[in-house]
């Protein structure tokens, strides 16, 4: 099934402006979603805005948006006061800055999409900046919907990929942790070591492919069990791992484990076939 263009638009680069379409990277529908139910009754609940210091349901008509600045104090915001820096909708992806791809740090990224030029005369100019792109990210603005997104595009097999970023004040520092004030700066040489090579005794082509959502594929087949009118029988309880008392001894244990591993020989397919007797 062909993928769908979520919207239309122009990737401008200096002069040159390409038409272009934008295709969600991601499937949301990947997760299980669900109703909140009455339990008695099987029927689906309703939220209402309810204000308990007037004891009333509220109408939409009522609501107002307001910040609150001090503990229990609000500052109310009008769609006018909202209308006075909402951007207005250019449908451009404006670029204005190059860098090298890897100094987008992943933490930033926020959504994935595709690009793809808008008809055979985008085309062209399309192949042109992919290719002269390559090795590069750029980085620019984009005004949709009353919102002002900062994003980043780069080469993507055929097409271009964008991603929209998460500003440098949406990013906690790892300050904040507390938790980490108490990890020694130094360690020892000889369990550095040590977790080096069981490091590498793990190391690998990485194919993402191959790492499946076994959560939501048991709970599809719950459900499935369940609208057939069967039952699932849950798995044994797994042990939880045991507490590292003594590191290098984990350590030590880790290697000898997966050394015993690759050491186990392999079961041979069958037996033997005899060996043919040559005719006089």
């Amino acid at each position: 099934m062909a993928a769908r263009a979520t919207w239309k638009g122009f990737l401008k680069i200096s002069l040159v402006n390409i038409p272009i379409k934008v295709f969600p990277a991601t499937e949301s529908s990947g997760s299980i979603s669900f109703n909140q139910l009455h339990g008695e009754c099987r029927t689906r609940i309703q939220q209402k805005r309810w204000c308990p210091q007037c004891n009333r349901e509220v109408p939409l008509s009522e609501i107002v948006k307001g910040y609150e600045f001090e503990k229990g104090r609000y500052v109310v915001l009008s769609d006018e006061d909202f209308d006075k820096v909402r951007p207005e909708s250019t449908r451009v992806i404006d670029l204005v800055q190059f860098a090298d791809e890897s100094t987008i740090d992943p933490m930033y990224v926020d959504r994935a999409y595709y690009l793809a030029p808008d008809g055979g005369m985008a085309a062209d100019a399309f192949a042109v900046m992919r290719d002269g792109m390559k090795g590069k990210v750029g980085i620019g603005k984009l005004a949709l919907y009353g919102r002002e997104y900062l994003v980043a595009v780069r080469p993507h097999q055929r097409g271009i990929a964008m991603y929209t970023l998460h500003h440098a004040a949406e990013i906690r520092s790892i300050d904040a942790v507390e938790e980490l004030n108490s990890v020694p700066e130094k360690v020892k040489p000889e369990e550095m070591k040590l977790a080096k090579q069981v490091i590498e005794t793990f190391e690998g082509p990485l194919n993402l492919s191959d790492y499946k959502d076994e959560y939501r594929e048991g709970l599809q087949k719950i459900i499935d069990a369940k609208i057939a009118g069967e039952e699932i029988v849950a798995p044994a309880d797994v042990a939880a791992p045991p507490k590292v008392v003594n590191l290098m001894e984990a350590l030590k244990r880790s290697l000898d484990t997966v050394s015993a591993a690759k050491k186990k020989p392999v079961k041979a397919a069958g037996k033997a076939a005899a060996p043919k007797r040559k005719r006089a």
